[in-house]
């Protein structure tokens, strides 16, 4: 008999002869906070996502070719990781330099890029986390870490979901999964914060909708 079998056998016999109130607690936990249609979960994400120091822009999927363009051009960047399965005319308004994600790109290589764009696996409103999964528009976890600014795609309202367990079920626990609420950021015993210590410090995130015309701005 192994240990955790005499342990689960002590506790059984344990509450043989308890019924009723004095019987084990089975906790139940809420699926979401309150209730929210599409509309004001999007809003929660883009609060969410703004109080953790994210940029949000909002546009139409015609729009996002020359959003991202322009957000490239305003950041004065002149090259831009791209995984391998990011829809090309994403960045069909961008002058800068693709560079694909590939598996021997060092570290070092990676430093010297400017900008990466990736999609999203999920984003989450009640935390304002955008979780990544390494699919075809995400690339390996390492381009998303590297370079000092992340443009990162979210399609509304189907890639946003309202809490964290609704969030688990869409995702596969065996993939490499990042979960980024913010730009990187961390802070010492005296709250000094410092930003980019272990990712991007500027994280930009366009929700994009499919039908809802926008003005492109940010949020």
């Amino acid at each position: 008999m192994s240990s955790r079998e005499r342990i689960l056998g002590r506790v059984r016999r344990a509450l043989a002869d308890v019924h009723g109130e004095d019987g084990p607690v089975e906790r139940t936990y809420l699926r979401e906070h309150g209730e929210r249609n599409v509309e004001e979960t999007v809003e929660l994400l883009a609060e969410n996502l703004a109080d953790y120091r994210a940029i949000v822009h909002r546009c139409t999927e015609a729009e996002l070719a020359a959003v991202i363009g322009r957000l490239v051009a305003e950041r004065g960047s002149g090259t831009v990781v791209v995984p391998a399965g990011l829809a090309p005319r994403w960045l069909a308004a961008t002058d800068a330099e693709q560079v694909p994600d590939r598996a021997e790109s060092t570290p070092r290589e990676l430093d010297r890029v400017d900008s990466v764009v990736t999609g999203c696996a999920v984003a989450i409103a009640e935390t304002g986390t955008i979780v990544l999964d390494g699919g075809p528009d995400q690339g390996r976890r390492r381009i998303t870490l590297v370079p000092d600014h992340h443009i990162c795609v979210v399609l509304v309202p189907d890639q946003v979901v309202s809490s964290v367990p609704q969030a688990l079920e869409r995702l596969d626990p065996t993939r490499p999964l990042t979960w980024i609420s913010g730009p990187s950021a961390t802070s010492d015993i005296e709250l000094d914060r410092v930003e980019g210590v272990h990712g991007p410090r500027t994280l930009e995130v366009l929700l994009v909708s499919r039908d809802q015309p926008s003005d492109a701005s940010n949020s």
